[in-house]
Parts: structure tokens; C-alpha cells; sequence
């Protein structure tokens, strides 16, 4: 939020402070038209200006740049958070041109700056965000640079504690950076992946009765003591991607073992996945996110499983409008998807999200979340999933089109009808933060690939 609200605080923000938890006629599918594929691709180019506006902010900070998270009305400032770049890598790549191809690589190779100048660490991990332009923060301070400082080094998120580390984001940066590789042929993209996935073994490896792979390290690089369903789905990904460019075996190991602990968190009598264990031996049965459902299947590709996408489509289903309390939805408009987790239903309407931030709407709808649906509805393709995941995708053009107008980065105004705001209203995703009605990165690059049905955690 802005102002005396404060910031709006994103999915991976706790762990700074030590907190865890060809077309043709095939393509259009049963009732598809042209015109409405071409209504399509109009939306896709738009998403993608948007991409472009965020990573182009601050034109007078330098070439070596990443994209802004979020518009500046959420009140992070310039903050570009690893996951969010690491997913427009791969959003641009899902066009298929050669501008996008050239934008991917920019941002690429910001990922590597930031791997091989980090003000502190010199072992390829990467921060959970980065400042990528100048602004004075609530206290008064002035943050003044770029993403890359004056001395050279890449500018860490202070100013909100985005300093620790993530094994999710680290596995996202490097599927990125991974897919750069097999684009281009150049070998420093691959060299990047593999000091992540390297990085990932040395602190993230465990012994514990679950198995997997720990949550990662704080800003203090002390070692949490979570481990993540979703963080585990990642590897699954990045290390069966390692082994296939590598030809090293390890790395065969490493992805069997991240797929272990995923397989002990399914739930067969529901058929869901649970978000992973606290201690190492217990497995936390509540809240109950999205994310597990649909990323699980992207990454497995198992008929096994795959029930986890009804789940979802089922238990975590919403209607956002005017009418809901705490809506912020305008007048007339309705948008359908998901919520991020099981709390996110029962979320206390009485109570605001957090600190200064605004009361929770139980029926907001998490566009990412949705894009995530969708896209795992199409990769599965049973009887009825086209024809759930198009609507969807409608959900997400329509609110593309209607909310989060007038919002900028870097001060200046975004394209009109450009960029996925993450929420269609305020919801809480109980794991101790929200998501808002601003432009968001993550959620316009998952409905790229959505759109464009391209799977991002397929080895």
C-alpha cells in the first residue's frame, strides 16, 4: 500500500526476516474462434508491454538492470524480487521472438551480475530481491542508485530485510537461467544454474526423516528449519534440467530426492498435496496453498496425482464482485479463479491483512494462482480442462483490461490495459501476508505462460 499504509508485503518477503512457512485450427479447441484467439494475442502483447515497462523503469540507472516487481502504488518502491525476474525470463522466452529472446537475455545476465557481485557472499546464491532505482524510503532515507551501486556491487533489498535467501527463488532463478542456456548455446547461463543448484545441495540438503531440501537461509545465512513442498516441486525442475545439460548423474540423485519428499506430502484420501513440514518430521497440514497442487503437476507429469488440479479447481474456487465485503472490484465487474490457500476462505473479515493494510476480501481472486490452474488444466488435457482453463484465462484478460488503471513505475505512467494486477482484492493467504490490486510481474508473466501454454517446470 502507500503512504501511511506501508508496504505491501509479497509470497517470499518473510524469509528476509527469518520467517518461513504454428496456428491453425487445432489450437482453438472446442467453441475457440479465430477472433477470439486473435483477442488473444492482443492481450499477450499488452502483458508483455508491461514486462517491458517494468524492467525499463529507470532509464538513467544503467543497462544491467531487472525488472520492478510491482507498480509503485504498492508500496515496495523499486524492489525486484528474484522469482518475479527469474518467471519474465521465462515469460519472454514463451513468445518466441527475437525482441523478447533479447529482453531475456538482459535479464539473464542481471541475474548472473547480481550471482557474481553480491556485496557480501561470493558462493552463487542470490538475495530474495533487489532495488533496481532511487527513492526515499517511509523514514526519510534516500536510496539513491540503480540496481548496480556505485562500487560495483549489486544493490540488495535492505530497506524492507529482502536479504536472505530462498531455495524456491534460487530453483526459479535457476530454470531460468537454464532455459537461457538451451536458447542460446552460451555456456555462462548453464555455469549460473549450475552454482544454484550447487549452492542448493551445500545449505538446502537434509537428513531429516522427510528428507528434501531445507527453506533456504535468512538474512543473518542462518539456516531455517522449514521445508517446502513447493520449494521441493522447484528442484524437482532444476535439477532434472542440470542432469539433462550437464550428462552428470548427480544431479539425477539431487531431483530424486526433492521428488521423494513431494510424493510424502500427497494426501490420497483428498488428493491434495499438504505445504510441507515445519521440523523435518511432521508434516504441516494447514494452511493448505494452491501452489502445491498445480506446480506438482507441471513438474511430476503423473496421472497419479493429478487430481490435485480438481482439488484446487473445486476447494479453493472464487467469484469476486462489488457485492462481496471488503471488495474492491468495481461496480459490474465479476472475476473467477482461485484464492491462494485454505485459510485465504476463512480469512477474518473483521481485521485488516497486517499492519496498515486493508481488511481481507475471502472471495479475492490470486490471478497468478489462477494462471497456474489454467496452464496445468491445459498440460493435463482431460475432457473439460480446455474449456475451464480458457475461462480462466478470460478472467485474467478481462481484469488486464479493468483494474489497476492508472498505475506507474518508476513514476512513470504504464501502458493503458497492460499488466495483471495479483489480486482482484485484498486477500489474506494465511501464511501472514496478502495480495493487493497492483500490476504485478509474477502474475502477468504466469498468464503469458498460460496463454501461450508453456510449461516452465517440465525438465
Amino acid at each position: 500500500m502507500v503512504g501511511r499504509q506501508g508496504p505491501v508485503v509479497g509470497r517470499r518477503s518473510l524469509i528476509g526476516a527469518g520467517l518461513g512457512v504454428g496456428v491453425g485450427a487445432a489450437v482453438f479447441g472446442a467453441g475457440g474462434s479465430a477472433a477470439a484467439y486473435a483477442a488473444g494475442g492482443s492481450a499477450r502483447r499488452r502483458g508483455l508491454g508491461f514486462l517491458a515497462a517494468a524492467m525499463d523503469g529507470y532509464p538513467d540507472h544503467g543497462s544491467v538492470r531487472l525488472a520492478q516487481s510491482y507498480s509503485d502504488q504498492a508500496g515496495l518502491f523499486s524492489t525486484a524480487f528474484t522469482y518475479d525476474n527469474a518467471l519474465a525470463v521465462l515469460a519472454q522466452l514463451a513468445g518466441r521472438t527475437a525482441g523478447g529472446l533479447g529482453r531475456a537475455v538482459v535479464l539473464g545476465d542481471a541475474l548472473l551480475y547480481a550471482q557474481e557481485h553480491d556485496p557480501v557472499y561470493d558462493d552463487g546464491r542470490l538475495r530474495q530481491a533487489y532495488n533496481v532505482g532511487p527513492y526515499t524510503f517511509f523514514d526519510g532515507s534516500l536510496q539513491p542508485d540503480g540496481f548496480v551501486r556505485a562500487d560495483g556491487t549489486a544493490n540488495v533489498g535492505t530497506q524492507f530485510g529482502f536479504t536472505g535467501t530462498a531455495v524456491g527463488d534460487m530453483a526459479w532463478a535457476g530454470i531460468a537461467l537454464s532455459a537461457l542456456a538451451r536458447r542460446t548455446g552460451a555456456r555462462r547461463f548453464l555455469e549460473g544454474a549450475v552454482r544454484i543448484g550447487t549452492w542448493i545441495e551445500r545449505v538446502g540438503r537434509t537428513d531429516e526423516p522427510l528428507g528434501g531440501y531445507k527453506f533456504g537461509v535468512n538474512g543473518a545465512d542462518e539456516k531455517l528449519p522449514f521445508t517446502s513442498t513447493e520449494h521441493n516441486t522447484d528442484l524437482v525442475c532444476l535439477f532434472g534440467r542440470l542432469a539433462l545439460l550437464t550428462g552428470d548423474r548427480v544431479w539425477r540423485e539431487r531431483r530424486a530426492r526433492a521428488e521423494a519428499f513431494v510424493k510424502k506430502m500427497w494426501e490420497p484420501a483428498g488428493g491434495f498435496f499438504y505445504t510441507g513440514t515445519n521440523d523435518g518430521v511432521t508434516v504441516n497440514k494447514s494452511p493448505i496453498p494452491e501452489d502445491t497442487q498445480t506446480w506438482t503437476h507441471l513438474a511430476l507429469d503423473s496421472r497419479s496425482y493429478a487430481r490435485s488440479l480438481d482439488w484446487a479447481a473445486v476447494e479453493l474456487a472464487v467469484v469476486d464482485h462489488a457485492g462481496r465485503r471488503n471488495s474492491t472490484v468495481p461496480t459490474g465487474q465479476t472475476y473467477e479463479g482461485v484464492t491462494f490457500s485454505s485459510a485465504s476462505l476463512v480469512a477474518n473479515e473483521d481485521a485488516p491483512i497486517a499492519e496498515f493494510q486493508p481488511k481481507p476480501d475471502r472471495s479475492g481472486v490470486w490471478f497468478e494462482g489462477t494462471a497456474h490452474l489454467a496452464l496445468a488444466l491445459r498440460d493435463r488435457s482431460r475432457a473439460g480442462d480446455e474449456t475451464r482453463a480458457r475461462r480462466l484465462v478470460a478472467s485474467i484478460e478481462r481484469a488486464q483490461d479493468l483494474l489497476g488503471a492508472g498505475q506507474t513505475v518508476g513514476g512513470h505512467a504504464l501502458p493503458e490495459r497492460s499488466g495483471v494486477v495479483s489480486a482482484s482484492s485484498p486477500l489474506d493467504t494465511g501464511f501472514g501476508f496478502g495480495y493487493y490490486p497492483y500490476r504485478h510481474v509474477g502474475a502477468t508473466a504466469w498468464y503469458l505462460l498460460a496463454a501461450t501454454r508453456t510449461n516452465p517446470l517440465r525438465a
